[in-house]
């Protein structure tokens, strides 16, 4: 079993970076390519520090990729897998919406 746990830190790892909604937000607007810093705080409406913060997490956890550029930092998804693995967790939500929605429907129809 401890041989598997790199792995299941690794997971773990990643997951906590993906379960912030403002890096969701964040890895959503660089969905269509390299963005510098100075482009993602604006978008997220957060401090500076707090943008990078986020952005540091999502680094540290090989979703995504920097280059400098001068002053200059830009940022790039490392894996667009990432965007499957999201997708995946929609379906599972949305499966187990189901019953609810159908639940409410039938309520509005009696």
């Amino acid at each position: 079993m401890k041989k598997f746990q790199f792995l299941m830190d690794y997971r773990v790892n990643v997951l906590k970076a993906l379960a912030d909604p403002a890096r969701l937000q964040i890895i959503d607007f660089l969905k269509d390519g390299e963005k510098c810093v100075c482009e993602i705080i604006p978008m997220l409406g957060k401090a500076q520090s707090t943008t990078s913060k986020h952005l540091d997490i999502l680094y540290d956890a090989g979703i995504l990729d920097r280059r400098f550029e001068g002053k200059r930092t830009l940022y790039r998804i490392k894996d667009y897998r990432v965007f499957k693995l999201i997708r995946i967790l929609d379906d599972l939500i949305l499966r187990q919406l189901q019953p609810i929605v159908k639940t409410v429907e039938a309520l509005k129809t009696s």
